[in-house]
């Protein structure tokens, strides 16, 4: 029996942090509503503490949504924590997340602390957050550079005060995946009370390893997983939830599942992206234009005669309406004459010969070739 992982999407909070991509609360309420439609598990909706927008936002999406998650991250500060516990009073099913760092690197440079003091302050985060919620994420900051042994110590000790769901983030992207599921594994072997918590894997993509070191900490034992749809987010951005839920759909063997309903990924996705007026890279997997567009003439010819020759997903899976071939020069003759066809227009192999090579001069100087032009080409 395939277990489940947990979908917590932070593209209202984290993916927002993209310069010239904030929302209106309004807008939130619209995004919110489909990703619940969709079927995340956790949506979370902002930090309250940051500004009155964030605060109102978080209240609003408390009231508009009901069976998501919401959740509120703060800092490891008592005001923080009292600002995200006020903006939860509406929601259905509220969560705090709040945390501190736990490397080395961020213990000495950005609170000027020592270890002692990280776990005293992150005990007593947890434990004044569940004075408002009983649902408690305890985030590590640049967990992905921390030791081992101190980041298994303050795990144990955010689950004894009473975390719910403990959060293991590549803040910076700096892990590989090998690395980062080792990490993760290593937590599960030597946390006595793991299992009385979900272990969240949140991890940025400033070396293009969001995805790969996200599914390295699924295998290895995380079952909530910290996505925005696109990817978008600070800097380079987060784990992409698209690509997480259909590479859990796909291989079957890994024996996940998540309750995602991903033919609304690519409706979703152009939402985001409207929204906020960043587009997605044609390129981009599982919702980029090109996803399910074939331009190769080998390529083409193989999907034609089987789709499955170099589709390993069904376009309407994920909300896409059909594959595309994109006829260029380097299209052969078995994409033309399917689109001729399609057009209405059969010939014979000789006639077709000479229709493919006017075909070709017309793509080198057009690059694309659409139903417009071949009109023009048989004529």
């Amino acid at each position: 029996m395939s277990q489940r992982v947990f979908i917590f999407d932070t593209t209202l909070r984290d993916g927002e942090q993209v310069p010239g991509c904030q929302l209106t609360t309004e807008e939130k309420i619209v995004v919110a509503k489909e990703l619940e439609r969709m079927g995340v598990d956790i949506i979370e909706a902002g930090f309250p503490i940051s500004s009155p927008g964030d605060f109102r936002s978080v209240v609003e999406i408390s009231k508009a949504v009901t069976e998501p998650t919401i959740c509120a991250l703060s800092r490891a500060v008592k005001g923080d924590i009292d600002a995200a516990g006020e903006a939860l009073k509406w929601a259905k099913r509220g969560r705090i997340h709040t945390g501190i760092g736990s490397s080395d690197i961020h213990i000495r440079n950005k609170f000027n602390s020592t270890r002692e003091n990280i776990l005293e302050q992150a005990i007593a985060a947890v434990k004044h957050a569940k004075t408002y919620v009983e649902d408690v994420e305890f985030y590590a900051e640049d967990a992905g550079r921390a030791d081992l042994v101190f980041l298994a110590q303050l795990t144990e000790a955010v689950i004894k005060a009473g975390a719910t769901v403990v959060n293991i983030p590549d803040t910076t992207g700096y892990c590989l995946p090998d690395e980062y599921g080792k990490k993760i594994a290593y937590i599960y072997e030597h946390v006595s009370n793991v299992h009385n918590a979900t272990i969240s894997i949140h991890c940025h993509n400033d070396l293009g390893l969001a995805t790969a070191n996200t599914l390295a900490g699924v295998m290895n034992g995380a079952r909530q997983v910290e996505v925005t749809m696109n990817g978008i987010g600070e800097r380079a951005g987060n784990t992409s939830l698209e690509e997480i839920v259909m590479a859990i759909k796909v291989k079957k063997e890994l024996g996940l599942h998540t309750n995602i309903d991903s033919t609304r990924l690519f409706p979703v996705s152009n939402l985001v992206s409207q929204m906020m007026r960043m587009p997605v890279q044609a390129n981009k997997a599982i919702v980029g234009r090109n996803a399910f567009a074939h331009s190769s003439g080998i390529h083409q010819d193989g999907f034609l005669k089987h789709s499955e020759n170099y589709e390993i997903m069904n376009p309407h899976d994920v909300g896409v309406p059909k594959s595309s071939i994109v006829l260029t020069a380097r299209s052969g003759r078995h994409a033309l004459k399917h689109r001729l066809e399609l057009l209405g227009f059969r010939y014979d192999k000789p006639t077709l010969d000479g229709i493919y090579t006017r075909f070709l001069d017309m793509a080198d100087i057009r690059k694309e070739v659409n139903d417009k032009d071949l009109m023009e080409l048989v004529r």
